[in-house]
């Protein structure tokens, strides 16, 4: 019986070990297949139903540009008077030496009337120059400082007399109308540019009107220099009526109040019989909203006889009241001021020295004599 209870308990035993082992083996193998557990330091997304505000961008403001404040007219003046003198010396140095010689013979006088005439102060002017010259002079000297008496004469042949003032005021309280003209490359556009700093400088209120146009570039560039004072231009599409432009530029002038407009016209070549036509037609359309208080004429200072062929037709077509002389530094012949005057019979009125935005000033005959003196 023994035997027979031991081999049962060994039977027993084997079972239960085996039951055992594979009852570990099964735990182990779901443990390897369970997916680990998510740290508890990682936050979980928010949920997807849950929309993330979103903070609104504050509009872009782009900044006004800064205004220019033009220089007034006094101090300008100043600086072109020096700069005048700097570069018109040479013909009146050469003046007063041949008129400082011991003895003026003929020679002397005809090399005086050559230097003269070299400087497009133009053949009559000069022989009426010489003649005042010879008389108080004398053959033999005489006993007047030739520098004084140079200097009368030459404010004589300038007439320091002309009535210089810019109309630039309006009556009855509507603007002043200033229509600029000239041929393309003298200036025009620019010279309107500069008139108009002058006339903020002096605390007028301005309209610009782009009539120029068949040249885009002419109403790009105005329209800068109205955006640097502050100034409205009034503008088309290239090749717009231009006096239509004109037309709706007074009438905003008209409008607004405005003290002064200034219109730019076209400057193709002056014989050009179509472009005079359309010059005049400006002139009439404008002044069914008010009158044109003053027409300028922009010539280049370099230019000499041609610049008078200039002179005389824009008169003719335009009733010319003053002349705008540009570029009358370096090289200029500052001769070329008696000259177109007595052309036309209307006084210079304003002379351009330079690049600068504000190179452009009155016209002072004193100053100009002194200047050619040195």
């Amino acid at each position: 019986m023994s035997l027979i209870v031991l081999l049962v308990l060994a039977i027993a035993l084997v079972a239960v070990i085996a039951v055992a082992v594979g009852v570990g083996l099964t735990v182990s193998t779901r443990r390897r297949s369970a997916p680990p557990a998510a740290p508890a330091d990682v936050l979980a997304p928010p949920p997807t139903d849950v929309e993330t505000p979103v903070e609104a961008e504050a509009p872009v403001v782009t900044p006004a540009p800064a205004l220019e404040r033009p220089e007034g007219t006094a101090s300008r003046l100043v600086r072109l008077r020096q700069r005048l003198a700097g570069s018109q010396s040479g013909l009146g140095r050469g003046l007063l030496a041949l008129l400082s010689r011991d003895r003026l013979d003929e020679d002397t006088w005809e090399s005086i009337e050559d230097t003269l005439i070299t400087a497009d102060v133009g053949v009559g002017p000069t022989q009426e120059l010489v003649e005042r010259l010879r008389t108080r002079l004398r053959v033999d000297g005489g006993g007047d400082d030739p520098r004084t008496v140079l200097r009368e004469e030459l404010l004589t042949l300038v007439d320091a007399g002309m009535d210089r003032r810019l109309q630039v005021s309006g009556a009855d309280g509507r603007p002043g109308v200033v229509l600029v003209v000239g041929v393309n490359g003298s200036g025009k556009t620019t010279t309107v540019g500069k008139l108009a700093r002058i006339l903020v400088a002096e605390d007028r209120t301005v309209v610009l009107g782009a009539a120029d146009t068949f040249r885009a570039a002419a109403v790009e560039q105005l329209a800068t220099w109205g955006e640097r004072v502050g100034v409205d231009v009034v503008r088309g599409a290239e090749g717009t009526d231009p006096a239509s432009v004109a037309f709706d530029a007074v009438k905003e002038g008209v409008d607004t109040g405005a003290d002064t407009v200034i219109v730019d016209t076209a400057g193709r070549l002056q014989n050009k019989a179509g472009l005079m036509d359309e010059l005049g037609k400006v002139k009439r359309v404008i002044e069914k909203q008010a009158p044109v208080t003053e027409v300028l004429l922009v010539l280049d200072a370099t230019t000499g006889q041609n610049g008078l062929i200039q002179a005389r037709v824009f008169g003719e077509i335009a009733n010319v009241t003053g002349i705008v002389l540009t570029k009358l530094d370096g090289s200029a012949k500052g001769g070329i001021v008696v000259q177109v005057q007595r052309e036309l019979g209307v006084p210079v009125k304003l002379v351009g020295l330079g690049e600068g935005a504000d190179d452009l000033a009155p016209f002072e005959p004193s100053a100009f004599v002194d200047a050619l003196l040195g």
